[in-house]
């Protein structure tokens, strides 16, 4: 005859069990961040806001291949290419992203797109406030996501290093801008070649 399973006595020790956990988190050191005042500095390689990047001439990187936007499981990338001209040049290549969207409602930061990125012209940064207000502020278009012009580079549109192919940019061989280049008119954003004289 097979013995039946003891009961459970209800006791003290039941209840206190539970709070166990209460118990031992309240003696513990809090360990509160006073932030936005104290921000913490973020590792290294943190998956944080996305940035277009430039070569060293100032010229795009990014060739519209679309296949960041192939690669983003949120689908929240949006590209479009067009062609480069040689009175219209963005990157050294045939062609580039004339728009480049990130929707940061939809994005996860997973890095995927930058992993599928044949060019390394899309990277993160270490920058992690990204929130708003508004929806329409978190999308992110290609001039807030295009990184800055540093020594050296003149900004897009103007011709490839004289001499050189889109071979050599990628090789490393263009190191800076050709002496005497200047910024061609960008008829593709409405731009006239009088408002061009009156921006330099």
């Amino acid at each position: 005859m097979a013995e039946e399973p003891k009961e459970t006595k209800p006791g003290f020790q039941n209840p206190v069990a539970g709070f166990g956990v209460t118990f031992k988190a309240m003696f513990k050191k809090r360990l509160t961040e006073q932030y936005p005042e104290q921000q913490k500095t973020t590792a290294p390689r943190f998956h944080g806001r996305h940035q277009l990047n430039r070569h060293p001439d100032g010229l795009e990187k990014c060739v519209g291949c679309e296949l960041c936007a192939w690669a983003c499981p949120a689908d929240a990338i949006y590209v479009e290419g067009a062609d480069n001209t040689d009175e219209e040049r963005y990157s050294p290549g045939e062609r580039y992203g004339r728009v480049y969207q990130i929707n940061y409602a939809r994005c996860i930061l997973c890095g995927l797109c930058i992993e599928a990125c044949p060019t390394r012209a899309l990277t993160m940064t270490n920058e992690f406030e990204l929130a708003d207000s508004s929806r329409a502020n978190l999308i992110y278009t290609k001039e807030q996501l295009l990184a800055g012009l540093e020594e050296g580079m003149v900004d897009t549109p103007h011709a490839i290093y004289p001499g050189t192919d889109e071979q050599d940019y990628y090789r490393g061989l263009v190191t800076e801008a050709a002496p005497g280049t200047e910024r061609q008119i960008a008829v593709s954003k409405g731009e006239k070649p009088e408002e061009q004289g009156a921006d330099a």
